[in-house]
């Protein structure tokens, strides 16, 4: 082990930064990608865009489509390289340790349920292009460009592992899972470091893989599994969150020298908008047998709101401006417009231009059926920055809370993208109320984090609305000067090698108490469901790492059938303690409540067939019989963050492990 790797698989940007462990004052370097620009045309970047372009068998043969590390031609029925950004040569060496290091940290199930279409790909032979070309793309085949698959991994309401990607495209599109799109994201970075460090193969470094805070337990292992598919090894590869991330990465760039800037009960805000989630922690400054030490507080949860929001909304304010010239965008190209406004809205922000510059928006046709061949607006800087700032980062009260739903019955399905767009009206309600006991707590800095922040305007805003929600001690701006861009990457490296060699480290406490549902005993009632009530297992604070022995009543397990247990997490119940039991149906003490991915499954008697990991088939299990087990629980968070649930049996050795499913509903 040479180097400690941090990734940032971002929702519009992935990156990938380094340091040596044989240099303990190494600091970060970002490495440059490989990737298609245009066809045959090979450049290196610093940003591998996350998007993923399916094309035809025919495109395919048009091009020469070999990266660097390409050597072998795929072969559907082998599995080999797909030639474009895969690296199945790769991984014989991982394939060769995967089972091993599955069976020895039960992580057997942690695919789930693939169905019938396990490649996650309606058709393998087709051209698949990941990065800069594929991003072009995207504005003028959006129909064949997979985006935001990231976000994806956190709709419980799709089959994840289901080609499904692009969204919305025709009838026999050819598609990709979320989970395969996510894979083959991370294939080219681990390719393309393999390639460029022949002699130090990614699978036997320390790799941190960043996801957002708000990430639940079923897209922590969606993302693991592509992760190991992808020829992570799961044996040192750790997950950061990333606003923890991007605090790395003022500690790395401040050295020992951050614990002159800040002091004991100093709180950090983090707020990181991404291109397709907006992420909030709080991180407290304690101390620690003398030494300055962080302790994160709280993250918020989970808002499908960021970057992408903007494009769209610069986008439409883009057609009306057509319109106005008597232009009327079809849906193809109405599609293709929110691309270009994303080149808009990074050139207009910046501050290398005036206030009265415009950005040209161009949108190309298709054919003489379409709005001739090409149709273009000139889009001022002044409404670029309106948009930005009156529309997603208002003054707002610190009472003020966002709207919650929306007031028609019906709408399509989808991502459940956030209803309100205003960040600050949802930074308001995680900031309030934060402690537990209604009270608000007061950052003393905060941490701007994501690529719409590198506008001066913005900052300035951000700024101005910490000024009125703390008047009399406004928090400040602790890097002004950071690399909003690239700060994830080099944080999770700089924490990657923290890991190894030691240093100044957050301490990652669960920010959610977490919950098994529990069906309480009673006269059955035709039509009516036993009431369910929630008990804690895994207190809020809970460090990576450790475990915990949670005291309750004796509870039966259903031994031998298919059974479903429900889980269900809350970041606003920071009191509750472990075995802490709370009635279902008591509206005050459960409305914050939230239910995660269910686990539907028959367990087995671990004696009868010691080494059988896998899970029973329930037509097997119906047939072997029904036993109601005396268990307590054991809970274990694991160095990935994961929640493992162990059932023991009273008075015998026999235990039983559930996680979070990545089950679809």
């Amino acid at each position: 082990m040479k180097y400690a790797i941090g990734i940032d698989l971002g929702t519009t940007n992935s990156e990938l930064a380094y340091c040596c462990l044989d240099d303990v004052n190494s600091k970060p370097t970002i490495f440059e990608i490989p990737q298609f620009v245009a066809p045959s045309t090979i450049e290196r970047r610093q940003t591998l865009p996350s998007f993923l372009y399916v094309g035809s068998e025919e495109e395919r043969s048009l091009s020469d489509w070999k990266l660097p590390w390409d050597s072998l031609d795929f072969d559907a029925e082998e599995g080999t390289s797909d030639g474009v950004g895969d690296n199945k040569p790769d991984l014989k060496e991982a394939s060769a340790g995967k089972s091993f290091f599955k069976r020895i940290l039960g992580l057997g199930k942690s695919g789930g349920k693939k169905g019938d279409n396990p490649s996650g790909m309606t058709n393998p032979n087709a051209l698949y292009v990941v990065g800069e070309l594929a991003s072009a793309r995207a504005a003028t085949f959006p129909e064949q460009t997979v985006a935001s698959a990231k976000s994806w991994l956190t709709n419980s309401k799709v089959d994840r592992h289901a080609p499904i990607l692009p969204y919305g495209s025709p009838s026999g599109s050819y598609k990709v899972s979320p989970v395969e799109a996510t894979r083959r994201y991370l294939a080219h970075l681990v390719s393309a470091w393999n390639n460029a460090f022949p002699d130090s193969p990614i699978f036997d470094q320390q790799v941190v893989l960043t996801i957002p805070a708000s990430f639940d337990e079923s897209a922590r292992k969606l993302t693991h599994e592509a992760a190991i598919d992808a020829g992570l090894n799961p044996a040192t590869l750790l997950f950061l969150e990333e606003p923890q991330a991007a605090l790395y990465a003022w500690l790395a760039q401040k050295g020992d020298g951050w614990r002159s800037e800040l002091k004991v009960g100093d709180v950090i805000l983090v707020c990181d908008v991404g291109g397709g989630t907006s992420d909030f922690s709080l991180v407290k400054v304690e101390e620690e047998d003398g030494n300055l030490v962080l302790d994160r507080l709280a993250v918020g949860n989970r808002l499908l709101l960021g970057g992408d929001n903007i494009d769209l909304a610069i986008a439409y304010r883009a057609s009306e401006l057509f319109a106005e010239q008597g232009i009327s965008l079809n849906p193809w190209q109405s599609s293709a417009l929110q691309r270009q406004c994303r080149f808009a809205k990074e050139k207009l922000l910046s501050d290398g231009n005036d206030e009265n510059s415009t950005y040209k928006i161009t949108v190309l046709g298709r054919s003489s059926r379409l709005v001739g061949d090409s149709v273009s607006v000139d889009f001022p800087k002044k409404d670029a920055v309106s948009i930005v700032l009156d529309g997603f980062f208002p003054i707002c009260s610190l009472d003020d809370r966002p709207k919650t739903r929306s007031r028609l019955g019906l709408r399509e399905t989808g991502l459940p993208y956030e209803i309100d767009s205003t960040v600050t009206r949802h930074l308001a309600k995680f900031v309030s109320g934060r402690i537990g006991d209604g009270s608000t707590v007061s950052p003393t800095h905060f941490l701007l984090n994501g690529g719409v922040f590198k506008s001066k305007a913005l900052e300035l805003r951000f700024q101005e609305q910490m000024n009125a929600w703390f008047p009399d001690s406004p928090p400040r701006n602790m890097h002004p000067d950071a690399n909003l861009d690239l700060a994830v990457s080099y944080g999770a490296a700089y924490y990657a090698a923290v890991k190894k060699t030691g240093g100044m480290r957050i301490r990652a406490a669960s920010a959610r108490s977490y919950y098994i549902g529990i069906e309480s005993s009673g006269l059955a009632i035709p039509g009516v469901e036993r009431p369910l009530k929630a008990l804690c297992v895994a207190p809020f604070g809970m460090e990576e790492g450790t475990e915990c022995v949670v005291p309750s009543d004796e509870f039966e397990l259903v031994v031998g059938e298919p059974a479903l247990f429900r889980f269900f997490s809350s970041t606003s119940r920071p009191k509750d303690k472990p075995g802490t039991t709370l009635d279902w149906f008591e509206s005050d003490e459960t409305s914050d409540l939230q239910e995660t991915t269910p686990i539907e499954t028959a367990l087995t008697d671990p004696l009868a067939d010691a080494n059988d990991l896998s899970e029973a088939n329930p037509a097997e299990a119906e047939q072997d019989g029904v036993e109601y087990v005396s268990v307590r629980f054991r809970s274990v968070v694991t160095e990935l963050g994961s929640l493992e649930i162990w059932c023991e049996e009273i008075g015998g050795s026999r235990r039983w492990k559930l996680e979070f499913s990545v089950r679809e509903q």
